[in-house]
C-alpha cells in the first residue's frame, strides 16, 4: 500500500512539474522578439564627429489574427565616443502595418507623412550618450493580407539630417497560417499573404498584382530599394512637425 501510494505521489509531481515547464516556455516565447537586428538600415548623411546613431528591430515579432494586433521594440544606439546632442527617431508603417503608438512619442499629421506612408511617431531625444542605446514600445497592426513594411529614421533635432536609417524593411513569412490563432512574421522577409477568406491560395505576383497602391514617390523607393531617400525629400516637412 505504502509503495502503490509513494508511486502515485511521484506520478502526479512529474505530471505538475510537466505543467509548469508548458506554462512557462509557452509564456517566455509569447513575448520573445528574438534579438535586435539592423537590417536594411545604412548611413545618410554624415553624423557629428564621435557619433554612430543605429536602430534595431526585432528578428521576429507575432500577429494575432483575430485582431492584427502586434507589439515590437524599436531601439535607436549610440555606438560612438560622444553624446549625441538632441535627436530624434521616427517609426512609420507602410502597406499592411500600421502604427498606433509609441510610448512617449507624438503621432506625426497625415500631410507630414512621407509618401507612401500610412502612419507615423516622432520621438524627441535629448541626448543619447555614448554607448547607451534607448528603446521604445511599439503598438501596431498588420493585415497578414497583405505585405506590411516599417521604417525607422535617427534624424537630427531639428529635422534637418538624417543620419541613419533602417527600412523601409519588410515583415512577413513564406509560409502563411490562416487558421492559426497568430501568424509569425520575420524581418526582412516579403510576406506572401493569403487570399482574403482564409484561403491558402496565394496572390499572382509580377505585373498587375494585388498590393495597397502607393503614391509614385513611395512605389519607386521600394522599386529601388533606395532607403533614406524618401525622408531626405521631405526634409523641409519634417521641420514643420516642431512648429
Amino acid at each position: 500500500m505504502s509503495s502503490r501510494r509513494t508511486t502515485t505521489i511521484a506520478g502526479s509531481l512529474v505530471a505538475a512539474s510537466f505543467s509548469a515547464v508548458m506554462i512557462l516556455s509557452f509564456t517566455a516565447s509569447a513575448d520573445d522578439q528574438g534579438p535586435g537586428s539592423s537590417k536594411g538600415g545604412k548611413a545618410v548623411d554624415e553624423a557629428p564627429a564621435g557619433v554612430k546613431l543605429t536602430t534595431l528591430l526585432p528578428s521576429r515579432i507575432s500577429v494575432d489574427n483575430g485582431s492584427q494586433k502586434t507589439a515590437l521594440t524599436a531601439t535607436v544606439k549610440n555606438g560612438g565616443t560622444k553624446d549625441s546632442g538632441k535627436i530624434q527617431l521616427l517609426v512609420v508603417g507602410f502597406d499592411g502595418l500600421t502604427v498606433k503608438g509609441v510610448q512617449g512619442c507624438s503621432q506625426i499629421d497625415g500631410k507630414n507623412l512621407p509618401a507612401g506612408s500610412n502612419s507615423g511617431f516622432s520621438c524627441p531625444i535629448d541626448n543619447l550618450a555614448a554607448g547607451k542605446s534607448k528603446s521604445f514600445a511599439v503598438d501596431a497592426t498588420y493585415d497578414v493580407h497583405k505585405t506590411g513594411k516599417i521604417c525607422l529614421p535617427v534624424q537630427s533635432g531639428d529635422g534637418k539630417k538624417t543620419y541613419w536609417q533602417q527600412g523601409p524593411v519588410p515583415f512577413g513569412t513564406t509560409n502563411p497560417s490562416p487558421n492559426a490563432p497568430a501568424t509569425p512574421l520575420l524581418l526582412g522577409t516579403d510576406n506572401k499573404p493569403v487570399a482574403p477568406g482564409g484561403s491558402k491560395e496565394l496572390p499572382k505576383t509580377g505585373v498587375g498584382r494585388d498590393v495597397l497602391p502607393l503614391g509614385a514617390a513611395g512605389a519607386s523607393l521600394i522599386a529601388a530599394g533606395a532607403a533614406g531617400l524618401w525622408w531626405s525629400s521631405r526634409r523641409p516637412t519634417a521641420q514643420r512637425l516642431r512648429g
